[in-house]
């Protein structure tokens, strides 16, 4: 218990491992529950909204995918604790504050980092042992839900959680930098499945989004589109998704 009773005593872990995993298990409840209430409801008013024709599959995947989130929010949450006296990161102090052109500068260098980053592990992932093995468990579902954002196998989560933190790791960040940022990434993740192309998305803010419909279309076709929001990434590599360039034309 000794080694174990100094992580849990460590403020740092407190604030940056144990406050993110809480940030981030809060944000995606917050974020899928209205969506896939959207998604389930199908209000006449958000119609054009809808990214597919194609209707969902009989949501049977909802409670599963409750199920997953869960189970592999504790799994990486168990192995950053164990692991966390070699992958410190963080501040171990919440005051002071950081400046707000602090919070927004490394707050943009994760968002567009973790998508390259996510690029080239979904790429991977797309290999024939991985995807067979691992990365099929997330492609069982075709047209989305947001709920279905973190259902996946517990290796791809834990690696997807890996990439989000380097950022924060790398900048040393301060824990409310951090929590942001998982926040937001949760955001990706809930947005990015639920089906609907928003226009009031604040992920279209970002130059070069394309909010939900890129990582729908992935969904769609399987192959292409492996980055998560950014056309750029997979324009510069030659990957986007067969059909998204008029796809994306005709719906704006």
């Amino acid at each position: 218990m000794g080694p174990l009773r100094a992580i849990l005593d460590d403020p740092a872990w407190r604030l940056n491992a144990l406050g993110t995993a809480v940030v981030g298990t809060v944000a995606f409840a917050l974020f899928a529950t209205p969506l896939t209430l959207l998604a389930w409801l199908e209000p006449a008013w958000a119609r054009s909204w809808r990214i597919q024709l194609r209707r969902p599959r009989a949501q049977d995947l909802v409670g599963r995918s409750i199920a997953r989130w869960l189970a592999n929010t504790a799994v990486a949450f168990a192995l950053m604790t164990v692991a966390w006296p070699w992958v410190h990161f963080g501040r171990a102090a919440f005051f002071p504050l950081p400046s707000w052109h602090e919070v927004l500068g490394q707050f943009l260098v994760f968002v567009y980092l973790d998508d390259l980053l996510f690029y080239w592990a979904h790429r991977a992932l797309h290999g024939r042992w991985l995807f067979k093995h691992v990365h099929a468990v997330h492609h069982r579902i075709y047209t989305p839900w947001a709920i279905t954002g973190n259902y996946s196998h517990p290796a791809e989560f834990v690696i997807t959680a890996t990439l989000a933190l380097l950022g924060p790791a790398l900048f040393h960040s301060h824990p409310l930098t951090i929590w942001i940022w998982i926040a937001w990434r949760q955001w990706e993740a809930a947005e990015g499945h639920c089906g609907y192309d928003l226009p009031f998305s604040p992920s279209l803010l970002l130059p070069g989004s394309d909010g939900a419909l890129h990582h729908d279309f992935h969904h769609a076709k399987v192959r292409g589109n492996y980055a998560g929001f950014l056309r750029h990434v997979d324009t510069v590599f030659g990957t986007l998704a067969k059909g998204y360039a008029e796809h994306r034309a005709k719906r704006a």
